[in-house]
């Protein structure tokens, strides 16, 4: 098959979106979108150009067609997207809000996605691509799935591969929060970036700051640590360089879900293109502050020739 730039892998879910504020139980009228971080993800480099491919299970399903069509609509490579005859497609309903973060529940529980196992890893597939990229969520969704994580990483990581990590959290799909540091810190030190936000790197290291959560992880092992810092921007940190690179500031944030997928498009989009550590990040800035201006989970994702004029608008230098 042709190569691939980047891959990911992850559960995808229907989404309804709420047409009118106010609590679910209320809502009357919602539209269907695609969910999913690594979709995002995955749907965010398409759109800059890159051969991005997405690794899963989807139930044999209206909502399972409905993913693969959209994903192919956007076109990432759907190939290894596995259909389960057995279980259902996962999907989701988020709340319409005014001002900052939606309510979202999920209906996901024994979904296709989380019977994804180690067996189903295709190595080929995964060997074509330049870069793999992963977040915490396949960790939490069952014990099969974080095995497909951990060969998905180790198998990248032994044949020179680059591999980035977005934790991700996801507290209510753990038994405990104990488990939930212990493994997603495993993962994230084999990672050659780690992308984590503020609030997550104090629950993961216990240290408050951008600086002593970059030196947690590149004590580990990482090469480079980017501290998602919401509108304040991002701190980064590598054995060679740090400081932070400021945010984009928007006249109204619709909703903030997605933005962090969108930063981890633009951080490694950036760093895959050769840009510096300091342009990579401020296009992850750049691409964050367009989610948060767009309803849907990434909506607001530009195209290569809308982050160049939109970066051009807003970049006065960042050494």
């Amino acid at each position: 098959m042709k190569g691939l730039d980047v891959v990911t892998f992850g559960e995808a879910m229907a989404m309804f979106m709420a047409e009118e504020a106010g609590p679910l139980h209320k809502v009357k009228r919602f539209t269907r979108e695609l969910a999913g971080a690594e979709t995002n993800f995955a749907i965010g480099m398409a759109r800059l150009g890159f051969r991005s491919g997405w690794v899963s299970k989807v139930g044999d399903d209206a909502f399972g067609k409905f993913i693969v069509d959209r994903l192919q609509e956007e076109h990432v490579n759907v190939d290894q997207v596995l259909t389960s005859t057995e279980y259902p497609t996962g999907f989701q309903m988020k709340s319409k809000v005014l001002k900052g973060d939606p309510e979202v529940q999920y209906y996901r529980k024994g979904s296709a996605a989380s019977t994804l196992g180690k067996n189903e890893f295709e190595k080929g597939y995964f060997a074509s691509a330049g870069h793999l990229h992963m977040t915490g969520i396949p960790l939490a969704l069952s014990a099969s799935t974080r095995e497909f994580a951990q060969v998905s990483l180790e198998y990248m990581q032994n044949i020179g591969k680059t591999v980035s990590f977005d934790p991700n959290l996801r507290p209510s799909l753990w038994s405990s929060q104990e488990e939930m540091i212990a493994v997603t810190n495993e993962m994230a030190r084999k990672a050659n970036y780690v992308l984590p936000g503020i609030q997550e790197g104090e629950i993961l290291t216990g240290c408050s700051t951008p600086e002593g959560i970059s030196s947690f992880y590149l004590e580990k092992g990482a090469e480079l640590v980017v501290v998602k810092l919401g509108e304040e921007g991002a701190y980064f940190q590598s054995s060679a360089e740090k400081g932070y690179i400021k945010g984009i500031k928007v006249n109204e944030v619709i909703d903030t879900v997605g933005a962090g997928d969108g930063f981890a498009v633009g951080v490694v989009s950036g760093l895959l293109e050769g840009l510096s550590i300091q342009e990579a990040v401020f296009r992850g800035n750049a691409i964050g502050s367009l989610a948060v201006q767009s309803p849907g989970d990434n909506d607001g994702y530009p195209d290569k020739g809308k982050l160049e004029d939109y970066i051009k608008l807003h970049f006065e230098g960042v050494n």
